[in-house]
């Protein structure tokens, strides 16, 4: 999972931070989401997924299978294909 956050768009309702604190808090200056964990763990999901429905603007974009590098093959050398 990635999560993309709209930060011009967010009012700082602060209902992400309220759901999943470990992934989101606001800022100091204006309320607004910060973004802690781009790509949290996989026990976190399930909080995550319930902080973004939460989020009364929708500003939480969730990438569910997207990797935190974006797609790279994770295919490690023994799982290459033989010549």
């Amino acid at each position: 999972m990635r999560i993309v956050a709209d930060h011009d768009h967010c009012l700082g309702a602060g209902q992400c931070a309220l759901y999943a604190p470990e992934v989101f808090d606001q800022s100091d200056e204006d309320g607004t989401v910060v973004l802690l964990a781009e790509s949290p763990p996989g026990y976190l999901h399930e909080m995550v997924r319930q902080a973004a429905r939460m989020c009364p603007n929708q500003v939480i974009s969730l990438r569910e299978h997207e990797a935190a590098d974006n797609g790279a093959d994770t295919a490690s050398p023994a799982d290459a294909p033989s010549p």
